[in-house]
Protein backbone atom coordinates (compact mmCIF):
# COMPACT_ATOMS: atom_id res chain seq x y z
CA UNK A 1 0.00 0.00 0.00
CA UNK A 2 1.65 3.23 -1.28
CA UNK A 3 0.89 6.36 1.22
CA UNK A 4 0.72 9.31 -0.58
CA UNK A 5 0.94 12.61 1.48
CA UNK A 6 -1.21 15.37 0.76
CA UNK A 7 -0.65 18.73 2.04
CA UNK A 8 -2.90 21.87 3.39
CA UNK A 9 -2.52 25.52 1.79
CA UNK A 10 -0.20 27.04 4.05
CA UNK A 11 -1.50 28.86 7.48
CA UNK A 12 -1.60 32.35 7.28
CA UNK A 13 1.21 34.37 9.28
CA UNK A 14 1.08 37.53 11.57
CA UNK A 15 2.29 39.39 8.68
CA UNK A 16 -0.42 38.74 5.94
CA UNK A 17 -3.80 40.68 6.84
CA UNK A 18 -6.37 39.63 8.49
CA UNK A 19 -10.00 41.73 8.25
CA UNK A 20 -10.56 42.99 11.27
CA UNK A 21 -14.29 41.79 12.28
CA UNK A 22 -15.90 39.55 14.92
CA UNK A 23 -15.13 35.95 14.27
CA UNK A 24 -18.24 33.84 13.35
CA UNK A 25 -20.95 32.87 15.58
CA UNK A 26 -22.34 29.46 16.12
CA UNK A 27 -24.76 28.86 13.60
CA UNK A 28 -28.12 28.24 15.46
CA UNK A 29 -30.76 25.94 13.59
CA UNK A 30 -33.34 27.04 15.06
CA UNK A 31 -33.38 30.62 13.84
CA UNK A 32 -34.56 30.86 10.40
CA UNK A 33 -32.75 33.30 7.43
CA UNK A 34 -29.85 32.18 9.02
CA UNK A 35 -26.52 30.81 6.50
CA UNK A 36 -25.86 27.26 6.42
CA UNK A 37 -22.70 25.64 8.52
CA UNK A 38 -19.60 26.41 6.89
CA UNK A 39 -18.28 22.88 7.97
CA UNK A 40 -20.16 19.63 8.09
CA UNK A 41 -20.52 18.73 11.88
CA UNK A 42 -18.72 15.52 12.42
CA UNK A 43 -19.82 15.58 16.28
CA UNK A 44 -23.19 17.28 16.17
CA UNK A 45 -25.95 15.87 13.84
CA UNK A 46 -27.60 18.62 12.15
CA UNK A 47 -26.97 16.95 8.99
CA UNK A 48 -29.82 13.98 10.22
CA UNK A 49 -32.24 13.23 6.70
CA UNK A 50 -35.35 14.67 7.69
CA UNK A 51 -37.09 11.24 8.05
CA UNK A 52 -34.56 9.57 11.09
CA UNK A 53 -34.94 11.63 14.50
CA UNK A 54 -32.87 11.13 17.78
CA UNK A 55 -36.48 11.05 19.66
CA UNK A 56 -38.52 8.32 17.45
CA UNK A 57 -35.35 5.81 18.35
CA UNK A 58 -34.50 5.11 14.88
CA UNK A 59 -30.85 4.03 14.18
CA UNK A 60 -28.94 7.22 12.98
CA UNK A 61 -26.75 6.11 9.98
CA UNK A 62 -23.66 8.27 9.46
CA UNK A 63 -23.27 10.37 6.42
CA UNK A 64 -21.57 9.63 3.20
CA UNK A 65 -18.92 11.91 4.30
CA UNK A 66 -18.05 10.42 7.50
CA UNK A 67 -14.25 9.78 7.66
CA UNK A 68 -12.82 6.26 7.02
CA UNK A 69 -11.54 4.84 10.44
CA UNK A 70 -8.02 4.53 10.71
CA UNK A 71 -6.60 1.19 11.81
CA UNK A 72 -4.14 0.71 14.65
CA UNK A 73 -1.69 -1.16 11.81
CA UNK A 74 -1.55 1.68 9.72
CA UNK A 75 -0.53 4.37 12.62
CA UNK A 76 1.64 2.37 14.58
CA UNK A 77 3.49 1.48 10.76
CA UNK A 78 4.13 5.24 10.25
CA UNK A 79 4.97 5.64 13.65
CA UNK A 80 7.66 3.39 13.65
CA UNK A 81 8.58 4.29 10.34
CA UNK A 82 9.17 7.75 11.48
CA UNK A 83 11.56 6.93 14.67
CA UNK A 84 13.89 3.85 12.69
CA UNK A 85 14.52 6.48 9.28
CA UNK A 86 15.79 9.00 11.32
CA UNK A 87 12.43 11.51 11.17
CA UNK A 88 11.20 11.46 15.08
CA UNK A 89 13.16 11.21 18.05
CA UNK A 90 12.20 7.93 19.89
CA UNK A 91 10.80 9.93 22.71
CA UNK A 92 8.09 10.61 20.16
CA UNK A 93 6.37 6.75 21.03
CA UNK A 94 7.03 6.98 24.52
CA UNK A 95 3.44 6.97 25.77
CA UNK A 96 2.75 4.19 22.42
CA UNK A 97 5.09 1.55 23.91
CA UNK A 98 4.83 -0.92 26.75
CA UNK A 99 7.34 -2.88 28.59
CA UNK A 100 10.68 -3.81 26.39
CA UNK A 101 9.51 -2.06 23.31
CA UNK A 102 10.78 1.37 24.15
CA UNK A 103 14.02 -0.13 25.06
CA UNK A 104 13.79 -2.16 21.98
CA UNK A 105 13.16 0.72 19.86
CA UNK A 106 15.90 2.75 21.27
CA UNK A 107 18.30 0.22 20.30
CA UNK A 108 17.17 -0.34 17.35
CA UNK A 109 16.70 3.43 16.12
CA UNK A 110 20.25 4.31 17.58
CA UNK A 111 21.25 2.58 13.99
CA UNK A 112 19.03 3.95 12.00
CA UNK A 113 17.87 0.67 10.24
CA UNK A 114 15.31 2.33 7.64
CA UNK A 115 17.10 5.44 6.62
CA UNK A 116 18.10 6.04 3.25
CA UNK A 117 20.26 8.39 0.93
CA UNK A 118 17.45 10.44 -0.62
CA UNK A 119 13.72 9.32 -1.10
CA UNK A 120 12.14 8.92 2.33
CA UNK A 121 11.17 4.98 3.12
CA UNK A 122 7.50 4.65 2.81
CA UNK A 123 4.91 1.80 3.94
CA UNK A 124 4.65 -0.41 0.57
CA UNK A 125 2.42 -3.11 2.19
CA UNK A 126 1.11 -4.31 5.77
CA UNK A 127 -0.21 -7.28 7.33
CA UNK A 128 -1.43 -8.80 10.39
CA UNK A 129 -2.56 -12.19 12.52
CA UNK A 130 -4.36 -12.11 15.24
CA UNK A 131 -2.93 -14.56 17.54
CA UNK A 132 -5.84 -14.01 20.54
CA UNK A 133 -8.53 -11.01 20.99
CA UNK A 134 -6.80 -7.58 21.87
CA UNK A 135 -3.45 -8.80 19.68
CA UNK A 136 -2.19 -8.03 16.97
CA UNK A 137 1.32 -9.25 15.07
CA UNK A 138 2.07 -6.90 12.11
CA UNK A 139 4.37 -7.19 9.15
CA UNK A 140 4.97 -4.16 7.14
CA UNK A 141 7.09 -3.89 3.54
CA UNK A 142 8.94 -1.01 3.82
CA UNK A 143 10.32 0.90 0.78
CA UNK A 144 13.61 2.23 0.74
CA UNK A 145 14.62 3.35 -2.12
CA UNK A 146 15.28 0.46 -4.30
CA UNK A 147 14.97 -2.12 -1.86
CA UNK A 148 12.75 -3.67 0.43
CA UNK A 149 12.74 -3.79 4.04
CA UNK A 150 10.74 -5.73 6.50
CA UNK A 151 9.51 -3.92 9.75
CA UNK A 152 7.50 -6.34 12.71
CA UNK A 153 5.56 -5.70 15.21
CA UNK A 154 3.07 -6.72 18.48
CA UNK A 155 0.15 -4.56 19.29
CA UNK A 156 -1.67 -5.47 22.61
CA UNK A 157 -4.69 -3.42 24.09
CA UNK A 158 -5.17 -2.19 27.16
CA UNK A 159 -7.51 -1.85 29.80
CA UNK A 160 -8.03 1.68 28.82
CA UNK A 161 -8.74 0.73 25.12
CA UNK A 162 -5.49 2.27 23.77
CA UNK A 163 -3.44 0.16 21.59
CA UNK A 164 0.92 0.08 22.09
CA UNK A 165 3.29 -1.54 20.97
CA UNK A 166 5.02 -4.62 22.79
CA UNK A 167 7.58 -5.65 20.62
CA UNK A 168 9.71 -4.13 17.23
CA UNK A 169 12.38 -6.06 15.03
CA UNK A 170 13.66 -5.18 11.75
CA UNK A 171 15.07 -7.17 8.87
CA UNK A 172 19.16 -7.71 8.97
CA UNK A 173 20.91 -4.92 7.87
CA UNK A 174 22.22 -5.30 4.23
Amino acid sequence: MNKVMSRTAPKATSRTAHPHHRPPTRHDTRRPGGAPPRKPSIRGRRDMPPTTTRNAGTAFTPPETALPSVRPTDVFADRLLAVLSGQRPVHWMLRHTAGRAYDELSRLAERSPLRTRGARPVVHDIGYYVPSEGTLEVFARISASDRLRALAFRLERGQDLRWRCTAVETGPRP
